[in-house]
Order: C-alpha cells, then structure tokens, then sequence
C-alpha cells in the first residue's frame, strides 16, 4: 500500500526529468552531461511542493490526513506542486546563475502545468 502512495510523486519526478532533458535537447545541449545541473532547482521545488501539499491536507483535514493523503488530487495538490516546482526551481535557478529569462519562465510555466496537471485531469477523466 504504501508504494502505491509514493507512484504519483515517482510521476511528478519523472515529468520534471523529461521537461528538463526536452529544454536540453531544444538548445542543443548535452542531455546525459548537464541533466543534473539542470533538474535539481525544479526537483527541488518539487519536493518542496510536496511537503506543502501535504501540510496544507493534514492542517485543513487533520494530522491523520497524511496517511490519507492522495497525490493523484488536481486541487490543491496539484496546483501547490505545480507552482512549487516553478517558483522554487526559477528561484533556485537564479540564486545558482543559471538562466531565467521572461520567455523561459513562460515556457516553463505552461510545460510543467501541461506535465503535472495534466496528468491529474486525465486521471480524473478515467475515473
């Protein structure tokens, strides 16, 4: 059961290594080299953004909602996730000297809701 629990986040994770590889390959850069370089502001605000998701489940539901807590859930979960992701990694970004230009923000923005919203809502739909 509780592997079961950890597949939504193993989802996220994956997402956010093939946006990463994808802006990688769109400049033509190494993706095997700087992947890690490039993953770890957003795995960062990932992690982060799951940690936030789930205090925010046990603080309106109560403690015992962490073991009640559901990953696959569009609102808040995923929104929290996704805003996570973005705001700490374009932070975490900035603070190591690594780009972030306004476009790429956008960019980012749009394939990481497409990513980890997206999934969520199609999961919603089959249910």
């Amino acid at each position: 059961m509780r592997v079961k629990k950890l597949v939504p986040f193993v989802v996220d994770a994956v997402l956010v290594i093939v946006f990463c590889a994808i802006g990688r390959r769109s400049h033509d850069e190494a993706v095997a080299v700087g992947l890690l370089r490039t993953v770890w502001p957003f795995a960062t605000g990932l992690v982060v953004g799951w940690v936030i998701a789930v205090a925010v489940a046990a603080g309106r539901e109560g403690a015992s909602a962490a073991k009640r807590f559901d990953g696959r859930r569009l609102r808040p979960t995923g929104v929290i996730i996704w805003l996570s992701t973005l705001i700490g990694g374009m932070l975490l970004r900035a603070v190591s000297g690594q780009g972030v230009a306004l476009s790429f923000v956008i960019v980012a923005a749009t394939v990481l809701a497409l990513f980890l919203l997206g999934w969520r809502v199609a999961m919603k739909a089959l249910r």
